[in-house]
């Protein structure tokens, strides 16, 4: 249910993750276990904005995956991700939506809740977000989901100025990167002394590098 690959994951280590996972790429056994970690490899050219190598991987993939399979769940997931970084978010809904059908039927449920994540930040944000709430409310083991569903669905309400329900949303959301979407809102209320405690904590939270205009608002939030 849980996603198996995702331990190999290091968003922070780009070049050690593509080393682990070529190195599983010649420990797998049969065609579709391949095409998982060939996605994978797509994920990451994806996130180097190499999209043009990514969809190569995931070309390759597809060519040995079955038609209802895991790797078909990957294929679309990554595929889809590939548009959407690229701006090609129309093209990217449809495979997101897809992917989450086949891998909610399979039982991928770890890879249905990333497929509502991901549909939920080009279609329909509110739709989507609860779609995968559901899924992880029901399955307790996907829980480290709970946090970035929160934190889609309050910037959501922000944006659209229901801003109880953001609140709401950001308070359910345990990660740092939250503290910021609860000064906004919190300061949209007039909250003004908590939005400042808020945005101070974001600002001790958040990596020192962040964007330079973020920091500047988070700044002016928590002078009051």
């Amino acid at each position: 249910m849980e996603d198996r690959l995702r331990e190999l994951w290091d968003f922070a280590d780009l070049d050690g993750t593509e080393a682990r996972f070529r190195a599983l790429l010649n420990n797998v056994e049969t065609d579709d276990e391949r095409a998982e970690v060939l996605t994978q490899l797509a994920r990451v050219e994806g996130l180097r904005e190499n999209f043009a190598a990514g969809h190569a991987l995931v070309d390759e993939a597809e060519t040995l995956i079955a038609p209802d399979s895991t790797g078909r769940v990957r294929v679309l997931l990554e595929r889809g991700r590939l548009h959407r970084s690229g701006g090609d978010a129309e093209a990217a809904q449809p495979l997101f939506v897809a992917a989450f059908i086949l891998a909610k039927t399979r039982g991928d449920l770890s890879l249905a809740v990333d497929a509502a994540h991901m549909a939920s930040l080009v279609d329909d944000p509110e739709k989507w977000t609860k779609q995968g709430l559901e899924l992880v409310e029901a399955n307790p083991e996907l829980s480290r989901w709970l946090g970035p569903l929160h934190n889609n669905l309050g910037w959501y309400y922000y944006e659209n100025e229901r801003f109880d329900e953001a609140l709401e949303a950001f308070e359910k959301t345990p990660e740092a990167y939250a503290e910021s979407g609860k000064a906004k809102t919190l300061h949209a209320l007039g909250r003004k002394e908590e939005a400042a405690e808020a945005a101070r904590r974001a600002l001790e939270l958040l990596p020192h590098d962040s964007h330079e205009e973020w920091v500047r608002e988070m700044e002016a939030i928590a002078a009051g």
